[in-house]
């Protein structure tokens, strides 16, 4: 045999053996608990059709565990256990000062750029390098092939996440054409592409879906547009634009949409004390009575419902990003009610992207995160240094979850390495530690599509 071949087969196993060893109970058909038979027939190569990435934003191993716990109990079984290939990806950052140092924690804009790009950078960059210069990212690159384009969030769409598909700026806080502090380079008005707000306009994808109504509804600075709103500018391009629930169901598969159903965030779906220290009292979750919606899983139904029709007329396919968003900010805040209700819609959001995927054979779906983030299950009865909660969980049995990565009001992400599953053609490419930036390589190759 040889040399070649020999490191043909010895992937192969690689692979196999990998895949089956991250599996767990994701096939329920294995009658004996062997599962080579199914791992091997996940591994599929050759083009997607379409692309479905789910991103839990802060959704660390941690924060998935805690939902399991909670909602299904130590022995069941999240959607996201159930994807047949499964890896871990490493997330750091750049220095800003010194790029050629790592930054061991990343921010979202970082990570999200990595994989949108295949570049790394500085956290706070919006796809672009250290020097400043913009990349093309995923949703171009499909546009510009002619697949269509969606991008769904539980954040502001002008947010770090879904920014970094359609927007380039040096700092993720030049949101609105009224936020360019931080980017004069990149305001309208001297010479730029405009805020992140502006660009995904201009970027057109067929759909964009979350909160940060009061960005759109700033002022542009200059060109075109000057004294209008970037809602005005949205509807010039041919934007059906809509603000709730009602209007997200109406939507026709006809024109581009926008939906913006927040003027920041949108709203959490559970609620529940606090952590604190010293800790609180053994409680369950609530549903969230000032939910607002539409939920995560409304909105991607009708992202995935839109675009299967755009693309059936085209003969095309398409990109799909859906965040949950709030996983995140809730896990800044200590709020493990908060956090566990957001990672359950998002467990309910890649069960619509598997039953798709179902419906149509040819679609690639990647579940991950950005970052890690810091709650951690520790003992009940801990005294611990840092901020403490305890919940009765689906078994009927307590568990504490613990913040201590700040002592100041917003806790801090950590810089661990975070779980990738994925299932359909180019699936395989998430088993083992890759990195982020290999995820935009294997999206990239999966579509066919090329810088």
């Amino acid at each position: 045999m040889s040399t070649a071949a020999k490191a043909r087969r010895i992937a192969a196993i690689t692979v196999a053996t990998g895949a089956l060893a991250a599996l767990g109970a994701g096939f329920a058909t294995a009658s004996n608990g062997d599962r080579t038979g199914d791992v091997r027939a996940a591994i599929k190569g050759g083009h997607a059709r379409n692309v479905i990435l789910l991103i839990g934003d802060g959704m660390g191993d941690s924060e998935i565990t805690a939902a399991r716990n909670y909602a299904k109990g130590a022995a069941g079984r999240l959607n996201m256990d159930r994807l047949p290939l499964t890896g871990a990806y490493t997330t750091y950052a750049l220095q800003k000062s010194d790029p050629r140092l790592p930054d061991y924690v990343t921010d979202s804009a970082a990570s999200g750029t990595g994989w949108a790009t295949g570049h790394k950078s500085y956290n706070g960059a919006i796809s672009v390098t250290p020097d400043g210069r913009p990349q093309s990212t995923i949703l171009e690159l499909a546009k510009r092939a002619g697949l269509r384009t969606g991008d769904v969030t539980t954040a502001e769409l002008t947010d770090a996440t879904p920014a970094v598909l359609a927007a380039h700026v040096v700092d993720r806080s030049c949101q609105g054409p009224a936020d360019m502090k931080a980017c004069p380079a990149n305001a309208l008005q001297n010479g730029g592409a405009g805020s992140i707000a502006e660009q995904q306009v201009k970027t057109g994808a067929d759909l964009y879906f979350g909160g940060g109504r009061a960005r759109f509804a700033q002022t542009v600075q200059a060109g075109k547009y000057k004294g209008k709103t970037v809602i005005d500018q949205a509807k010039a391009a041919g934007y059906q634009v809509v603000t709730d629930a009602a209007g997200l169901a109406r939507l026709s598969p006809n024109s581009r949409a926008l939906g913006l159903f927040a003027d920041g965030n949108m709203t959490q779906e559970w609620t529940g004390p606090e952590a604190k220290k010293g800790g609180t009292a053994p409680s369950r979750c609530t549903t969230n009575t000032a939910f607002s919606g539409p939920h995560l899983t409304q909105m991607a139904s009708k992202a995935l419902d839109v675009l299967d029709r755009q693309t059936k007329r085209s003969r095309q396919g398409f990109f799909l990003q859906i965040e949950g968003a709030s996983i995140d900010k809730r896990d800044h805040s200590a709020d493990p009610c908060g956090q566990i209700g957001e990672t359950v819609e998002f467990d309910n959001t890649v069960k619509l992207a598997q039953e798709y995927a179902r419906r149509h054979p040819g679609t690639l779906v990647v579940t991950t995160a950005d970052h890690a983030h810091t709650s951690q299950i520790i003992p009940v009865g801990t005294d611990s240094p840092g901020k403490t909660a305890t919940l009765i969980t689906a078994d009927g049995a307590p568990m504490t979850l613990n913040y201590a990565t700040s002592t100041g009001d917003s806790q801090e992400h950590t810089g661990t390495q975070l779980r990738i599953a994925a299932s359909g053609p180019q699936a395989a490419n998430v088993v083992g530690v890759t990195d982020q930036t290999d995820l935009f390589a294997t999206i990239t190759r999966a579509l066919g599509v090329r810088r």
